[in-house]
Formats: structure tokens, C-alpha cells, sequence
């Protein structure tokens, strides 16, 4: 079977632990996990993890499955690239000087659609949100000119879609 990206998303009850006992299930399986973010979901007092592994159907099915089985977790999906709309942010900290010698500097930040975040006299800092591909590229373009510190958060998605979770978490909810 071929190996494909996978997003899972991860509904559950916001408990100190948790995401140890998930993390402990990708380290049996030997998967990489390849990003995680975990925030409030759109349901009071329920947490979304969001964790992006490249893995076979089956092993992300499996996966799911014994996340699934984690007291805390009211339920666990996974879907495709195709089936979500995804964004990464990343933050790109530069020498100042460069913002004003170098002109190709401003034609990237020009053609990446990233922002300047703050300009100080020793470093500016760019933000860009976008696929990872596009983050890579930026990254790619400005390393030659050196990059002082970069930063990238984990994948945010959400699918496309309805999902059935709102009404469980409904459910969920009213039973607390």
C-alpha cells in the first residue's frame, strides 16, 4: 500500500495526560509525526488535536482506532489532503540591513504574500501562512541571504465536509 499524508483530527476532553498516551501510540506504531497542534474546539470545554502523519490507509485507520480507545477522546477522524483545507504560519526573523540592500529580499516578501511582523535596527521579522510548500519555498529563497531563527506552527485544518462531530459534541455537552 502506498503512504500518503493523513490529517487526524482528535475531539476530546481537555485532561493532563492525554496527549502522552497518544503520542505513546504513534511511537509503538514507529510513525513520525510530522506536526501537531492541539487548541479549543468549537465546542466549550472540548480540545481538537490536529496531527499530520504520512502513513499508509490502514495504519492511519488502525491509528485512529486505538485513539479512539483513550478515555478522554470522544472521537478521532482522519482524512485526506484532498479533504481538508489546511494552513501552516511561520515566522522568519532576518538582519535589517538586508530589508534595505538587498532588493531581491523585497521582491520575496513582495511575491510570497508574507508580512513584515516588526522591523527593529538589528532584524525584521516575516510572517507567511500557507501550505507547507509554500512556507518551504520562502524558507528555500531566503536562506542564501540568512536566516537568524525561523519558526513553523503545526497544521491547522478543517475538513470540507460537514462533519458529524458537532451534533456528538452536542451530545457530549449536555451529558456533562
Amino acid at each position: 500500500m502506498e503512504k500518503e499524508t493523513f490529517t487526524i483530527s482528535v475531539y476530546s476532553e481537555n485532561n493532563v495526560g492525554l496527549l502522552n498516551r497518544i503520542s505513546g501510540i504513534f511511537l509503538k506504531r514507529h510513525v513520525n509525526v510530522e506536526s501537531l497542534n492541539v487548541s479549543k474546539s468549537e465546542i466549550d470545554g472540548v480540545s481538537k488535536f490536529t496531527i499530520v502523519i504520512i502513513e499508509t490507509y490502514e495504519a492511519a485507520r488502525k491509528i485512529v482506532g486505538q485513539i479512539e480507545k483513550q478515555i478522554e477522546v470522544i472521537k478521532a477522524y482522519f482524512h485526506t489532503n484532498d479533504e481538508t483545507i489546511y494552513q501552516e504560519s511561520a515566522l522568519f526573523k532576518i538582519k535589517s540591513s538586508l530589508l534595505f540592500d538587498e532588493r531581491q529580499i523585497q521582491n520575496i516578501i513582495k511575491e510570497s504574500n508574507s508580512q513584515i511582523v516588526t522591523v527593529s535596527r538589528d532584524f525584521f521579522v516575516l510572517s507567511k501562512t500557507g501550505r507547507r510548500s509554500e512556507v518551504d519555498e520562502m524558507h528555500s529563497q531566503l536562506e542564501p541571504f540568512g536566516i537568524m531563527q525561523f519558526v513553523r506552527s503545526g497544521r491547522i485544518a478543517i475538513t470540507k465536509a460537514e462533519m458529524p462531530i458537532s451534533t456528538l459534541l452536542e451530545e457530549f455537552n449536555l451529558n456533562k
